[in-house]
């Protein structure tokens, strides 16, 4: 397994990490805890050292189980987790003021309470889940991240950026008040080359990068005929004809990478062949998506006549809306 810098917390993380939505038990459904608890020690005996949770995947469940297994771990495991909003609206509004979302006791109760579920003596990095840049002059979320900061309970600070909006992060980055930033990049949306992550290697800002798999759009197992169970987020996701939509664009991407092509680990190096990237997360929730997902690390960035066409396939869309 390769390690990457992460930006200025100098964390020497996995290149490949560990995305941990998926193992909360709540909105992705058909697996067991047992199956998450061997799939996230696999992923930590193949080299995986970054795991990134939330205290809003399960309520605090998927925190829990990545704690039971780091404390068992006897080498260093970074743990990143998220302040989830106060008013439970995914992505932040315009136009909604701090005191809704992120008032200062808020986010230092959150911090508490997942430093409760992780059984841990510090949280490597703590993210605001959403982000508004209005925010940017508000006290709340500087005082409560630099006071968390000063009290060692907390190591790093970042902010998980609101989907498809990667240029809402530039004016904070450039505060130089957080640590680390994560963004949706993938082969679908390459929008984060543009303007972020030339600023964040500017300014050694730690980039994680979530849905490298397009949440299993870039797996290309989408189809008409998929089906998920019931009160599974991708129901929503892949509503109407968006599996046709899907479809149609994986297959012509397939046809331009050519016979024998592996999409998922295409998918994957595509986002590791950025050197802005510090770590990739996809989920994954057997020990069989684990072993796949660790072993792109020595396969490395992919070929130069490759990224020239997947960049052809960016998709201008955004299904969580």
């Amino acid at each position: 397994m390769k390690h990457r810098t992460l930006g200025r917390t100098g964390f020497p993380v996995s290149e490949i990490g560990y995305g941990a939505w998926g193992i909360g038990g709540k909105q992705w459904l058909g697996g067991s805890d047992d199956e998450s608890l061997q799939a996230l020690r696999r992923a930590i005996e193949l080299g995986v050292n970054f795991i990134d949770t939330a205290l809003a995947y399960g309520e605090g469940h998927s925190e829990r189980l990545v704690g039971q297994v780091v404390r068992e771990t006897p080498h260093r495991i970074f743990v990143a987790t998220k302040v989830p909003p106060k008013n439970a609206i995914w992505p932040a509004q315009r136009g909604t003021p701090i005191g809704e979302v992120f008032p200062y006791d808020y986010i230092m109760r959150c911090a508490a309470q997942s430093l409760d579920n992780l059984g841990l003596e510090a949280i490597d990095v703590l993210q605001l889940h959403v982000w508004n840049p209005e925010w940017i002059g508000a006290d709340d979320w500087r005082r409560a991240f630099e006071e968390l900061k000063a009290s060692g309970k907390v190591r790093a600070v970042g902010i998980s950026i609101n989907d498809h909006e990667p240029d809402s992060a530039l004016e904070i980055i450039r505060t130089g008040l957080i640590d680390t930033v994560q963004v949706i990049y993938n082969i679908f949306d390459q929008t984060p080359e543009r303007a972020l992550f030339p600023l964040c290697q500017e300014k050694n800002i730690g980039v994680i990068a979530r849905v490298p798999l397009d949440e299993g759009a870039l797996t290309g197992r989408i189809d008409e005929q998929t089906t998920f169970p019931a009160g599974d987020f991708r129901n929503g996701y892949f509503r109407g004809d968006r599996k046709r939509q899907v479809r149609e664009h994986v297959e012509a991407l397939v046809r331009d990478l050519g016979d024998g092509a592996d999409l998922p680990s295409t998918a994957l190096r595509f986002v590791l062949s950025n050197p802005a990237v510090s770590s990739v997360i996809p989920g994954m929730r057997t020990v069989r998506h684990a072993e796949s997902n660790a072993r792109l690390s020595d396969q490395g960035p992919l070929p130069k006549e490759t990224l020239a066409v997947l960049k052809r396939h960016a998709w201008d869309r955004n299904f969580y809306s």
